[in-house]
């Protein structure tokens, strides 16, 4: 089974709290997202492997450690999942960006995918999958399923704000796969919607509703 990490660090539960505001216009929106998605891939990336290299500092040559194992990429579900990438770069700048899209079918409502650019080596690389919401999980775990369908299987998933349903969704799908997220809201109301929630999250960030 894989592990769901929920972080409650202060910086980011006060800048979800202003996120959650209904009043809470589209830049702040924006910047918030930007900076929660720094603050977690922070710790998302703890535990990545380091290798012990010598540098010669100004004053002498010493050992100290450098990222080492397999380079990063961020895979963002369009298009609410964009919001996070600018984020995570900041700290990252060297990660590749690939991007899936999905829509949903109107007659058997299952995720169908319009859009997917991995980068070329994405098999070698850790991934992290974005989407600021993850509801009931149908789309998460479709987007993962296409990754996975191109070979890639060192993933992880990380998201603002996740249901019950949606952890549940991924962890019977994708056991391999962790997900990180900065609140465990209470559940799905009946249209599918997050409770308490943020409402939408793309309409938020873009300004389209």
């Amino acid at each position: 089974m894989s592990k769901v990490v929920v972080f409650d660090h202060p910086l980011i539960q006060h800048k979800l709290s202003i996120m959650r505001d209904k009043n809470t216009g589209c830049k702040e929106f924006r910047e918030l997202l930007d900076e929660i998605s720094m603050l977690m891939v922070y710790e998302v990336t703890r535990d990545l492997q380091t290798e012990e290299v010598e540098v010669e500092t100004p004053i002498c040559v010493t050992k100290t450690k450098m990222l080492a194992g397999k380079p990063i990429g961020i895979i963002p579900i369009l298009r609410a999942g964009l919001g996070m990438v600018d984020g995570i770069m900041s700290l990252i700048p060297n990660a590749k960006v690939g991007h899936i899209g999905l829509y949903r079918d109107p007659e058997t409502l299952n995720p169908v995918e319009y859009y997917c650019k991995l980068p070329e080596d994405a098999e070698h690389r850790e991934l992290i999958v974005l989407d600021p919401m993850l509801a009931t999980g149908g789309s998460a775990s479709a987007a993962i399923t296409f990754i996975k369908q191109r070979n890639c299987h060192n993933i992880r998933l990380v998201n603002l704000i996740a249901a019950p349903e949606g952890i549940e969704r991924i962890q019977k799908d994708h056991p391999d796969v962790d997900i990180y997220v900065a609140a465990l809201d209470e559940k799905l109301n009946d249209h599918g919607y997050i409770i308490p929630g943020l409402g939408d999250a793309g309409d938020r960030l873009f300004g389209t509703k």
